[in-house]
């Protein structure tokens, strides 16, 4: 069991997949970092100084300041801030990756070869025959 699990731990698919796991956590990281650091505060600049985390709504019928005092209260929140943050920080990793897809794509896409000639045209009727053929099916014209 111990051989087979090594076996299947170390193939390429195992190991490109983890390493795949590992870079996504750290590139989620920077791009949530972008969104609330960066992009964010520019947003909010343009909103007058909104913030997004503190908006929500409580559903106990009570006003609260900031989302961690309604927190600290215990009531039930619906945070639709951060639900736009994370929304803005989904579509700019959508993009991001994206971008890097295609232009991984644009270096490895190989030229591809045109597929050889199975046909060929009868020079007497102009029908479209086999390459191989040595008499026209249509007209009955010698091919040779």
């Amino acid at each position: 069991m111990w051989k087979e699990f090594k076996e299947f731990a170390l193939k390429g698919n195992v190991l490109d997949l983890a390493v795949g796991v590992v870079i996504g956590a750290a590139f989620g990281k920077i791009v949530t970092s972008l969104v609330n650091d960066i992009i964010m505060p520019v947003i909010s600049v343009f909103t007058k100084g909104l913030n997004f985390e503190n908006l929500f709504v409580s559903l106990d019928g009570s006003k609260y300041a900031t989302l961690a005092a309604a927190k600290d209260a215990g009531a039930a929140t619906l945070n639709y801030g951060l639900f736009i943050s994370n929304i803005i920080d989904f579509l700019i990793i959508a993009f991001s990756i994206f971008i890097v897809v295609r232009q991984l794509n644009r270096f490895t896409k190989k030229k591809e070869e045109p597929a050889p000639k199975k046909t060929k045209q009868c020079k007497y009727c102009f029908s479209e025959i086999h390459i191989d053929a040595t008499k026209c099916p249509h007209c009955t014209s010698d091919m040779k």
